[in-house]
């Protein structure tokens, strides 16, 4: 199958080589006005400036099949890629929302068995099968909001049962769908009520437990821990990715979302693909990543997730500290039913530039190419490049690219393409 989109208004993110952007490179966003893509099986073969398209679409395909989308007057962009969700879950925790309308914190919901324990509690009594229907239905919904990668954690089981169901559910999703999927393991989310005093049976059970069925049914990518204050230190961190590492799954970490404990140093010395939340960073915190950027070749990756600070209405992070000091940015939805309950990419750019002072330039890439290095998948998505799959966002007709972010209360997303496929 071949398709045509011709008489594009603005290509964005057009470009030949993939490169991690760091620094002022973020700003940095190839565009092409007037342009012209094509799409072959599902992949991107070529695109440029209209003037130069053969007059003879059939010169591209030599099958039976084809296609043509005109795109006059729209803007199309490679779909966002949100690389920290936690969208198995339940059920919804809106009591929980009223709870922080009457100023009762996160720590506090926690505390009295909400928060992860609620989620954990509900979701040991759903069945399987519910939970990958619930799943799928999210995913149909952000899909057609523009994401077409994502990455999805565990961390509701809190036992070997619930948390091998839900990465199961996980996997069943990457098989069926046609987004491209990463599964995370977070059994390392809170302590379970009868571990609260006994952390190390906790770990153990993380360890010798779950791990070895996990990595012998494959049944996730990368592992997972929230080293916060009154969940797990720097040093249960370690412990527990290094028994996940050994088993071949990399380090992605929640750090620094209400505190600074150490976190980030932790996962420096693991060498994590990501270090995601980090709303409260100190200096030192900054100059840590900086230099291990610059000393030990980390990739320095920071994912962001304004919503969630929005939900929870804690301080932004600006970001624009740890773009000075030659970071990675990616951003996030951190779609989850307790602080993020939300997938909509579209809203964390528009957040990401109004609360956290990033240009809309910054933003997109931070949520394409970025956010693609943050899953290990930018060799397939993340820019509009030839070999990688043709999964775009079409706009409707917006003035300029900054509307996008300007407008954040329209639904500006006219259509959704995925794997050359609209949705």
């Amino acid at each position: 199958m071949t398709t045509l989109i011709s008489n594009i208004k603005k290509l964005v993110g057009v470009r030949q080589d993939n490169k991690l952007l760091r620094g002022r490179e973020l700003a940095d966003l190839p565009i092409i006005e007037n342009a012209y893509l094509i799409i072959e099986d599902g992949v991107i073969v070529e695109y440029g400036e209209m003037q130069n398209l053969k007059s003879d679409p059939d010169n591209y395909q030599d099958r039976n099949s084809k296609s043509e989308i005109n795109g006059s007057g729209q803007f199309i962009l490679p779909c966002w890629c949100d690389s920290h969700t936690h969208l198995v879950f339940a059920a919804s925790r809106e009591e929980e929302f009223v709870d922080k309308i009457k100023g009762m914190s996160y720590a506090a919901i926690a505390a009295k068995g909400g928060g992860i324990l609620n989620s954990a509690k509900k979701l040991n009594e759903t069945s399987e099968d519910r939970l990958f229907s619930l799943a799928w239905q999210r995913l149909s919904e952000i899909s057609k909001l523009g994401t077409g990668a994502v990455e999805i954690k565990s961390g509701y089981g809190l036992t070997v049962e619930g948390e091998l169901k839900m990465l199961r559910v996980i996997k069943k999703l990457k098989e069926k769908s046609n987004l491209s999927i990463r599964s995370t393991f977070l059994g390392a989310h809170t302590y379970p009520l009868e571990y609260k005093e006994n952390h190390r049976g906790y770990c153990d059970l993380i360890i010798n437990e779950m791990l070895p069925v996990i990595a012998g049914e494959k049944l996730a990518d990368y592992i997972d821990v929230f080293c916060e204050n009154g969940f797990f230190s720097p040093a249960e961190t370690e412990t527990i990715c290094r028994a996940g590492m050994s088993y071949g799954l990399k380090p992605k970490l929640h750090v620094n979302q209400l505190n600074s404990i150490g976190g980030i140093q932790a996962g420096i010395k693991l060498k994590a693909l990501s270090l995601d939340h980090l709303e409260t960073l100190t200096d030192e915190d900054i100059a840590s990543i900086s230099r291990a950027i610059d000393r030990d070749g980390w990739t320095g990756i920071c994912t962001l997730l304004p919503t969630a600070a929005f939900f929870l209405g804690i301080p932004f992070r600006h970001a624009r500290k740890l773009i000075d000091a030659g970071c990675a940015i990616a951003l996030a939805s951190d779609y989850n039913p307790g602080s993020s309950p939300s997938g909509n990419m579209n809203l964390v750019i528009a957040m990401s530039c109004i609360q956290m002072k990033m240009l809309p330039e910054e933003a997109i890439n931070a949520a394409t190419l970025n956010g693609a290095y943050a899953m290990e998948l930018q060799s397939e998505v993340g820019s509009i490049s030839v070999g990688k799959k043709a999964n775009l966002l079409f706009t409707k007709a917006i003035p300029s690219l900054d509307y996008l972010p300007y407008s954040f209360g329209t639904n500006l997303i006219d259509k959704v393409i995925i794997n050359g496929e609209i949705i």
